[in-house]
């Protein structure tokens, strides 16, 4: 018999309501990540503290100080002659400073002052660009050059040598999906599970629609992490200068930890509950089986009050027998 009209709204209302529970759930935990992880500076330093001793991270660091400082000694021609002299120095100290403790003293504050900085532009209206100094870093190098009495050392200018963070035309358009992150990271991942709690409860047969609304969030999850996966190739990919793909890969991952952990979150409870659900319900079907005593035939009575082939005979037969 075919299921009557009000059964098959019941079963279409919660097919549709937990469609869009396990639509949401990678989406919200997405903007979620965005919204509270990225921008907690406390969070943003932790993750970021490990990169300064990332050899990538580092040659990354000293190429960009070094440059820095030669550029500012070929802005001064007392000490222009010395370019060829001073280069190797430079670069030596620089990389042997990303190794002492001042260099991660300084990498934890310059992400600091960074990403306030970030945010500031991110809430105010300011149309400049998101730029960090270099400058706390050459005085560093300076003060460590001198001390090995690398010739002129003294003569270094330690200028401020600002370096762009965010550009202005792109303040804009960041201001806007910031916004819009602030305000997803919250409702998406509300309307996920009221979305999931109601299509469960409307539908006509409750553990099947937790078995559905479990691998579909256990999908979602695994789709998500598939999404950051290509997101770290195209970040990649993008960068010009293909020595700069280390040190960026590395600034990827240590961004995307939290986001990776909730993927994984997602998949394993996903998958643990449709396991008990599954289990579940092999258990219900297998105490409400019947159940046959010892002492029951298999076959019943035939109807209508007839006997067997094998009944005994009545008295009459018995007296007849010789």
């Amino acid at each position: 018999m075919a299921p009557k009209r009000p059964e098959r709204l019941r079963h279409a209302l919660s097919a549709a309501l937990i469609a869009l529970a396990c639509l949401l759930a990678p989406c919200g935990t997405l903007a979620a990540w965005a919204a509270y992880d990225l921008t907690d500076t406390s969070r943003y330093v932790t993750a970021m503290a490990p990169l300064a001793g990332d050899p990538a991270v580092r040659d990354a660091v000293a190429d960009t100080v070094g440059a820095g400082i030669m550029a500012q000694v070929d802005d001064r021609g007392d000490v222009r002659r010395l370019r060829g002299t001073v280069r190797p120095f430079v670069h030596d100290a620089v990389h042997s400073f990303t190794g002492t403790e001042a260099f991660r003293l300084a990498w934890d504050s310059g992400n600091r002052a960074v990403h306030d900085a970030v945010l500031r532009a991110l809430h105010d209206e300011s149309d400049r660009d998101v730029t960090v100094d270099l400058a706390p870093l050459t005085a560093q190098v300076k003060r460590q050059l001198a001390v090995e009495h690398v010739p002129l050392a003294n003569r270094i200018p330690v200028e401020h040598t600002e370096v762009a963070v965010l550009p202005a035309q792109e303040l804009d358009r960041l201001r806007k999906g910031f916004h819009v992150l602030e305000v997803a990271g919250f409702w998406l991942p509300v309307a996920a599970v009221v979305f999931a709690v109601t299509g469960i409860s409307v539908a006509a047969c409750r553990r099947r629609a937790v078995t559905a609304t479990a691998l579909g969030t256990a999908l979602g999850g695994a789709l998500l992490a598939l999404a950051v996966t290509v997101g770290r190739h195209l970040t990649l990919a993008d960068l010009p200068d293909e020595t700069q793909q280390p040190a960026a890969a590395a600034v990827y991952d240590a961004l995307t930890a939290t986001l990776r952990q909730a993927c994984w979150l997602l998949i394993t409870l996903g998958l643990t509950v449709a396991l008990a659900a599954w289990l579940m319900g092999r258990f219900r079907s297998s105490s409400t089986a019947p159940q046959r005593g010892p002492g029951q035939h298999r076959s019943a009575a035939p109807p209508g009050g007839a006997t067997s082939h094998n009944a005994p005979a009545d008295e009459s037969d018995l007296q007849r027998s010789p």
